[in-house]
């Protein structure tokens, strides 16, 4: 569902439109179908709405109509203007699909943008979906921000930027890149990654003049990845890494804060950029947008971001079972 005001519902009618276009594997919503079905009128979409009562019906409806398990948003959604009495059902719906992936009966979940401001205002005690999915699945979760021509993961997320000096540690970091290193194989296929990890200050501190963050506290935990046979490199100074040629030597990059791993992946294919979270028992994705609610209803946002999720998702899943099958 997402933010029932936001760019969700029609992102998803526009995918399910280009289900063939793009090659989509078969995805059901958990929304409310009534409000789909005045939105695909509105946006002039022709995309039949399918109530199914469970994941597995949604195959056999997929081809000719959006599967959809119905939740009922208690307020009538004004597009634009989030309203935290529908707050709940956005909670429940991560909530549902979440103990769908954990029970085998979805391949995967892939959440459209929420509102955070309006969740925490209802009561949600979480930062965002990667936060609350973690709690609810137990695992640790590490979010990875992926397109096809950069992957990206900050060790600190959502923190303010003073404080990520005093966040940091070899632990952490080292913590981070073991994650990342093993999603690299069993989610992305890649036999031997390689894991690039930025520095924190201007030139890599050159050595202290600039903080001595760099050579204190991110070269130990470079080092400790390479004692456990991990090809982990740097720090390397931010400001060169994001470049076309040295993109080709590392598989992923493991950024110190958010703007660090975000702006480049950003800049360089907006529209493609996709939130994994790591770490979790279950897939995860998301499309690396928010909920654009000055878009919301116009039939303008685009969902490009919303396919390469899907895609990516079912990609995900398919490694993650190869992997299984191999090593059993």
């Amino acid at each position: 569902m997402g933010e029932p005001a936001g760019i969700g519902g029609e992102i998803t009618l526009a995918a399910w439109h280009r289900r063939a276009q793009e090659n989509l594997p078969p995805f059901l919503i958990l929304d409310d179908p009534d409000r789909l079905r005045k939105l695909a009128s509105t946006l002039e979409l022709d995309v039949a709405v399918e109530e199914i009562s469970a994941p597995e019906f949604a195959n056999d409806v997929f081809p000719r109509a959006l599967p959809v398990i119905p939740l009922k948003l208690p307020h009538v959604v004004s597009l634009g203007a989030p309203d935290p009495a529908n707050a709940d059902t956005v909670i429940i719906a991560i909530r549902m699909a979440t103990e769908f992936a954990l029970a085998g009966r979805a391949a995967g979940v892939v959440t459209n943008p929420i509102h955070k401001e309006t969740l925490l205002r209802a009561g949600f005690e979480h930062p965002g979906h990667t936060e609350y999915l973690s709690t609810l699945t137990g695992g640790s979760a590490v979010m990875m921000l992926a397109s096809p021509l950069l992957r990206v993961v900050p060790v600190t997320v959502h923190r303010a930027l003073r404080e990520v000096p005093d966040l940091l540690t070899v632990d952490l970091i080292a913590s981070h890149g073991r994650t990342v290193a093993e999603a690299l194989v069993i989610d992305f296929g890649i036999n031997a990654p390689r894991l690039a990890v930025a520095a924190l200050n201007p030139h890599a501190g050159e050595g202290g003049t600039f903080g001595n963050e760099d050579d204190e506290i991110i070269a130990p935990a470079v080092r400790a990845l390479a004692g456990e046979g991990i090809n982990a490199t740097g720090p390397h100074p931010a400001d060169s890494l994001f470049r076309a040629g040295a993109r080709e030597n590392y598989d992923a990059v493991l950024c110190m804060y958010h703007d660090q791993a975000l702006i480049p992946l950003k800049a360089l294919d907006f529209d493609r950029g996709v939130n994994v979270t790591l770490g979790l028992p279950i897939v995860r994705t998301s499309p690396d947008h928010g909920t654009a609610l000055d878009l919301a209803g116009t039939g303008k946002a685009n969902p490009t971001g919303l396919v390469s999720a899907l895609t990516m998702a079912a990609t995900i899943a398919r490694n993650r079972a190869t992997h299984r099958n191999q090593s059993e």
